[in-house]
């Protein structure tokens, strides 16, 4: 390898350099890697000779294994959940259970936040009941629309009780699951009806409750008369009170919608159509109410007026419609004109304040009752600007 060598004078001084042959590369190669190969180093799972080593093939299966088995662990891994799956299991298994996250059940769930829109705004309805009977001078129910207004309010509890039971079979996804990016479905019966009579039970039934059809069957069914105030009152107070419940139960509701189908309206009209549904609904709610005071306003002066004569106070009772067999209508009309009208009227000698609009167009005297809803709508709309 070292044959010859080759001295030079450089910078002076004479410098000795030693000439190498060329090598043969191949021979090199070879002669460098024969090192590596007895101790068996490959590439991408080859040895030397280029054929499949055994040994790889084996170290990839058991990585793909155990990937395997840590997504079976992920899957299994649960925090008080017994049985636990996915949509694409709960598709094919033999129970009864419906997926939270299927289409079909996202459109009940829609139906369902309409349907408790309709029911909010069904209930104000029942403050359009009372009536006063302006050349009879009395107060009474109007019972066609309590008819009407009891059935509207039986369809949309029934769609609301079929919901309560399709909440008892309906899955939902374990809390303990969501850190895997991907939520397991509990769908055992007692798990999911123990969470649903924990959480929203009590307000769906609450709701549910037909104590406004109870009011008015007793009513149409009693002695009316001396009743109407009574009614009135108790409308006012059950409205109110399953209000609350209602309002409770719907905010969750659409909430979990959203999170389940990710928005509640597809497109940007039926969002500003959603919204704006909800500013008519507030109207429509302020509207009802402000004619029921304005009944109760006007219903006050009626009973201090009749307070203060002797003749009309032994008839108190024909206030509110009450005929029995010793009825004089001449007579009461002629009490009306001469106690009821002369305070009551539509001068100032009585204070009606925010009331006074209704009992100037003569609102709380027809029993017309869409030019009756369509003022207080109008008059609710005009005071939520």
């Amino acid at each position: 390898m070292f044959n010859s060598y080759k001295s030079q004078l450089i910078g002076g001084q004479k410098e000795k350099f030693v000439r190498l042959e060329d090598a043969n590369s191949d021979l090199s190669f070879k002669s460098h890697m024969a090192g590596r190969t007895k101790y068996g180093f490959n590439i991408e799972g080859m040895n030397t000779g280029g054929q499949p080593n055994n040994s790889s093939k084996s170290i990839k299966l058991g990585v793909k294994k155990g990937s395997e088995g840590l997504v079976t662990f992920g899957r299994t891994l649960k925090s008080g959940v017994t049985r636990a799956v996915f949509p694409e299991d709960l598709r094919v298994s033999d129970k009864k259970i419906f997926d939270p996250q299927d289409k079909s059940l996202l459109f009940w769930n829609r139906l369902l936040v309409i349907s408790c829109i309709f029911a909010v705004s069904i209930d104000p309805l029942f403050l359009f009941l009372p009536v006063f009977k302006d050349e009879e001078r009395c107060l009474h129910i109007d019972e066609s629309l309590a008819i009407i207004v009891n059935w509207m309010r039986t369809a949309i509890d029934i769609f609301y009780l079929i919901r309560m039971v399709l909440q008892f079979r309906t899955a939902y996804i374990a809390p303990s699951s969501r850190v895997f990016g991907r939520g397991e479905l509990v769908i055992d019966a007692k798990q999911i009806a123990r969470r649903y009579i924990k959480r929203y039970f009590i307000v769906d039934f609450l709701s549910i409750l037909p104590l406004p059809q109870i009011v008015i069957w007793r009513y149409l069914h009693g002695s009316k008369g001396p009743d109407v105030l009574k009614t009135k009152r108790a409308l006012v107070i059950i409205i109110i009170l399953q209000y609350i419940p209602r309002f409770l139960r719907f905010i969750p509701l659409s909430s979990d919608l959203k999170k389940t189908a990710g928005v509640f309206a597809e497109t940007a009209w039926a969002g500003a159509a959603y919204y704006l549904l909800w500013f008519v609904l507030a109207s429509h709610i302020f509207g009802a109410f402000w004619y029921l005071l304005s009944a109760e306003r006007k219903n006050t002066c009626w009973n201090e007026a009749c307070s203060e004569n002797d003749q009309c106070k032994e008839q108190l009772s024909h206030l509110y419609c009450a005929r029995d067999t010793n009825f004089n209508f001449t007579e009461w009309q002629n009490i009306g004109k001469k106690v009821l009208d002369e305070k009551c009227t539509k001068d100032d000698n009585f204070k009606f304040g925010i009331y006074d609009r209704a009992l100037k167009n003569g609102v709380l005297d027809t029993e017309d009752f869409v030019v009756k809803y369509c003022f207080c709508l109008w008059w609710g709309l005009q005071n939520l600007r």
